[in-house]
């Protein structure tokens, strides 16, 4: 069988693609996180008497201690799982991803487990970020759409 038959036949036999649909539940699951957290931005807000500037560091710290326990009792993944990249928003999925590499390696102690395992995906995203900012900072200074003049 050659390169191109073989090809044709597992097109033939591929499962057709569901890209609306995963778009959707994406959408979906993604807006309902943000809603949860501006519910709870909200809620700082009303009974703690904050401006929306104060509450957006508790609102955070909530957000993340509950994307960690959902990680902890497995049930954050089972929602990645069916909504995708929808619980990839950037608070509670960077959050879920530091927890699992930690509850994976937690048997391996906790600094060469545990803080290693951590940091090997918190560093790359810190240094993307750095690395982003400054980039951006360079073509806001070039275009002269800085702050600072």
């Amino acid at each position: 069988m050659s390169a191109e038959e073989y090809k044709a036949v597992a097109q033939k036999h591929q499962p057709p693609g569901q890209i609306v649909k995963n778009c959707l539940k994406a959408f979906v699951v993604g807006g309902f996180i943000c809603i949860i957290g501006q519910a709870i931005q909200q809620f700082f807000m009303t009974f703690f008497d904050m401006s929306t500037k104060e509450a957006s560091n508790p609102t955070v710290a909530v957000m993340i201690l509950i994307s960690v326990i959902l990680t902890s009792f497995g049930v954050y993944d089972k929602i990645a799982q069916w909504a995708g990249a929808g619980t990839a928003v950037p608070v509670t999925g960077f959050a879920n991803s530091m927890c699992s590499a930690a509850l994976e390696h937690r048997a391996e102690g906790l600094v060469l487990g545990v803080g290693a395992s951590m940091f090997k995906l918190a560093g790359s995203v810190i240094v993307f970020g750095t690395v982003a900012a400054f980039v951006i900072g360079i073509i806001y200074a070039l275009l002269g759409a800085g702050g600072g003049q």
